[in-house]
């Protein structure tokens, strides 16, 4: 009756988790409210003039500021550009998310995006991110009657439906592809530069942060594909000199976010807030000189003035003469409007600064009442109180009541206004919706109250592993409300290990010597991938020893896959007739993935092919052999072996077919794993693998002490894989193993497994040792037990996490630290449904069906 009874609770708690889940998500992440319509100028017409008629916007993906500006760019004739004064230099500041969709929105809208954009950004479908209803630049050059042209991301297509007249999108997520996604751009260059029918010609490439999601900023490729970028910009350039009716074209280069050191962003890093900003035209000549170019290097890659991204819009807006979008949140770049004369940069700024009052009045409708005098702006009640004070001064100044006086007095306190503005309307509180909040929040304690109720009646005489497990349990729930230790999480786990693996040699015997081995490979294990925040860029193993001892990498990497190998054959053929056959097909299978492995490293990284792999390279090149299909080959030979243990396997009867099954699901997973990780962490899987052997081979351990064991090393192996609570931390180099075009469904479970490596194989091995061993003990708890606290764990982390987004929601660091962190916490969900459940569930169904 408590089995069956615990078992019912398990299933509610696991239902009630996700949905409080998904419940708090629609809470905490709503779409931010913005102004309908098309936005018009006073009396229909600019009083300032436009200098351009046309822009020709070219977006390079990931163009981190130092790529354009520093010593070791590739952007020669860019930076000719700028030495000469035909080209104006910025770092434009992105906020977080540093992701395309987010940022593409700023650079059009000229809005602050929400932080749902992140998981928005993944989403196949059009109708969920489009801005077809809210103004933007290209929505008022369309308004006018000019046509649109588009070639590259996608995200442009999803955002703008039905707004360009010729356009050729290409997925952005294939980060396989460093050239193609480029090429299918600048083949339609010659012929849009020869017509004269577009007002906006729009172009993303996409090659820059492919090469950085795949092998950093440092990879031997980035220098060559900045060179290509550049050569783009000269041929663009060029053509505007040469051909009247591109005279009057503006150019602009622009990144839509940065990368980090490790080729990824996402997250609030300086690296990754920090993309380069290029207005260019021959016309600037006549009002800006020429500045130093390259720059001297800059570590926070602030080179040049720094402007927010979202100054873009209204720059624009005033270049090409069109309103500035109703949304705006940008202030115009004041070095740009030396082209007009005095009285028209006042009016330009005026108009900016009443678009931007346009919406601090939509969000505090009392702001006319709030009679604030333009004595003192320092001491307000408010910053809305200030708005009204600054707004005051600039209205009241001589400029506007005593005939046009001191002119630059007036432009100087309009800017600061509309600064103001920006700076407040940014920085202001989501619209949370709490009612949805409270109730995803009880949902998951309600689950954490059953997982209790379920688990306390179940639960070993194990004293110190059940007090180390509700230890660890509420102490890792306190910590999720302190922003530094949500960023450097990983030294609590690594802590954690140390100590529990300590106690355990205390505890244990016959088998204390296997807990002494795991110690010091734990150790090695820490020091591979340097994670959190702030020791990021610090000296690893993979950085600053493999990378540089490649015969050294090779030998692990081989000696892991020799190791697979020989479980593979002494686990997985031991019962075919004919082992023979058995060898030969676990050869194959091992060989297609260590030659996937070696010509994926040989493209990606071809630092780290040692001298004596360089004549297999070749040859394998002679062989015209392919990722994809090499990788699909070892897919579908890891698929039919599992076939065949399904088919053959559970036709037996007996106690011994779920360790079967298990035993061989869990000796193909490896080969699995190592096929969705970095080279340079193949060797961790092996160190992985033997810890959890030793383990889960120790007579000592109850049931509570391999799981707690499981529930600590698993989020060990995360971080110790380089993972941290940062989006920039996301691992996208797999995410396209044997994929020849995008798919969602595909790309993200690939994704999940490359960032998930260690904990997928931690939970897996001990649900299959704990169901060994609860079979031979026969306690029939066993597994009901293990899940229980995984269950109780997982409902009390979450909770945390979102009890912290709730109370600290006006907290600086609300979006940077702790809505990523619950991002994170929603895969920690998956993880658990998946490989902890799932597996768990497969196990119990097959050993029914065997003993049947």
């Amino acid at each position: 009756m408590k089995a069956s009874m615990s078992w019912l609770l398990l299933v509610v708690t696991n239902l009630l988790l996700p949905a409080g889940l998904l419940l708090f998500a629609k809470g905490f992440f709503p779409y931010k409210p913005f102004l309908p319509g098309l936005a018009e100028f006073d009396g229909g017409v600019s009083s300032a003039p436009k200098m351009f008629d046309r822009v020709v916007f070219m977006v390079v993906d990931a163009l981190r500021s130092d790529f354009v500006f520093s010593e070791e760019s590739g952007f020669g004739f860019t930076q000719s550009l700028i030495s000469s004064g035909s080209a104006i230099p910025f770092t434009a500041h992105a906020t977080s998310p540093t992701i395309t969709m987010p940022r593409v929105k700023g650079l059009t809208t000229g809005s602050v995006p929400g932080f749902l954009d992140v998981i928005l950004n993944f989403a196949e479908s059009e109708s969920a991110v489009t801005l077809a209803s809210q103004d933007n630049w290209l929505a008022q050059i369309v308004n006018r009657g000019g046509k649109l042209v588009m070639y590259g991301d996608d995200t442009w297509a999803k955002l703008f439906p039905g707004m360009f007249t010729r356009s050729d999108p290409t997925s952005s997520f294939f980060v396989s592809d460093f050239t193609e996604v480029d090429n299918n751009v600048t083949r339609h260059i010659d012929n849009e530069l020869q017509r004269d029918d577009w007002e906006g010609m729009i172009m993303h490439y996409l090659g820059v942060d492919h090469i950085g999601h795949k092998a950093g900023p440092e990879s031997p490729n980035m220098i060559p594909k900045q060179q290509e970028m550049d050569g783009i910009v000269r041929r663009i350039f060029t053509a505007i000199e040469e051909r009247e009716h591109l005279k009057n074209a503006l150019f602009v280069l622009a990144g839509d976010h940065g990368m980090n050191d490790a080729g990824n962003h996402g997250g609030s890093g300086l690296g990754e807030t920090s993309p380069a900003l290029v207005f260019m035209s021959p016309k600037f000549k006549k009002s800006f000189s020429g500045m130093k170019c390259p720059a001297e290097f800059r570590e926070g890659f602030d080179y040049y003035t720094t402007v927010e991204q979202n100054d873009f819009v209204p720059s624009l807006a005033g270049l090409l003469g069109f309103p500035v979008p109703r949304n705006n949140l940008g202030v115009l770049i004041p070095s740009l409007l030396h082209m007009w004369n005095v009285e028209d940069r006042i009016s330009l700024a005026l108009a900016n600064a009443k678009q931007l009052l346009t919406i601090v009045k939509a969000a505090h409708t009392d702001f006319d009442s709030r009679n604030v005098g333009p004595i003192d702006c320092i001491d307000v009640r408010d910053d809305v109180d200030g708005l009204a004070c600054l707004w005051n001064e600039s209205v009241s100044s001589r400029y506007f009541t005593e005939g046009k006086e001191n002119p630059e007095v007036a432009l100087v306190s309009l800017l600061k206004f509309s600064a103001k503005c920006q700076d407040v309307l940014s920085s202001a509180s989501s619209d949370y919706d709490l009612t949805l909040m409270a109730t995803g929040i009880a949902f998951v304690l309600l689950g954490l109250l059953c997982s209790l109720i379920g688990l306390v009646p179940i639960l070993e005489r194990s004293r110190l592993a059940n007090v180390m497990f509700f230890a660890t349990t509420a102490t890792y729930v306190v910590m999720m409300f302190a922003s530094s230790y949500v960023e450097e999480e990983h030294n609590f786990w690594y802590w954690v290990a140390s100590g529990w693996l300590f106690l355990l040699f205390l505890k244990v015997n016959s088998d204390a010597f296997r807990i002494f081995l795991i110690i010091p490979m734990l150790r090695v294990a820490r020091r591979w991938n340097q994670t959190g925040q702030k020791h990021a860029g610090a000296s690893d193993i993979t950085k600053d020893f493999l990378s540089e001892k490649v015969n050294l990498l090779w030998f692990l990497v081989l000696f892991t896959y020799t190791d697979m190998f020989g479980r593979i054959v002494k686990n997985t053929f031991r019962n075919i007739p004919g082992r023979a056959a058995g060898f030969i097909f676990g050869f194959s299978t091992i060989g297609a993935a260590l030659t996937f492995k070696l010509c994926f490293a040989a493209q990606d990284t071809p630092d780290l092919i040692a001298d004596w792999l360089k004549p297999l390279v070749l040859y394998t090149e002679e062989l015209d052999l392919s990722l994809i299909s090499l990788a699909r080959t070892t897919f579908i030979s890891l698929g039919t072996i599992i076939l065949y243990t399904i088919l053959f396997e559970t036709r037996k009867k007996g106690p011994n077919v779920t360790h079967t099954i298990s035993t061989i699901l869990l000796t193909l997973l490896p080969i699995f794993l190592a096929t969705q990780t970095k080279l340079l962490n193949i060797p961790l899987l092996y160190l992985l693998t033997l810890t959890i052997r030793l383990l889960s081979s120790s007579s000592s351990l109850t049931s509570t002490d391999l799981t707690l064991s499981t529930l600590i090393l698993s989020h060990f192996a995360f971080f110790a894989y380089g993972g941290a609570n940062a989006i920039s931390s996301v691992d996208l180099s797999n995410s396209y193993n044997g994929v020849s075009g995008y798919s969602i469904a595909i790309v993200a479970f690939l994704t999940f497994v490359s960032n998930w490596i260690g904990p997928i194989y931690c939970s897996s091995a001990a649900t299959v040792a704990i169901t060994i061993a609860a079979r031979k003990r026969e306690d029939g708890a066993g597994l009901t037990r293990h899940l229980m606290c995984l269950s109780l764990f997982c409902c009390a982390a979450t909770g945390a996490v979102m009890l912290a987004c709730t109370v600290l929601r006006t907290h600086l660091f609300i979006w940077t630290v702790f809505s990523p962190k619950y991002l994170f916490a929603m895969v920690w969900v998956v993880w658990h449904l998946g490989a902890n459940l799932l597996l768990g569930g497969v196990l119990v169904l097959v050993g029914r069906v065997g003993l049947e």
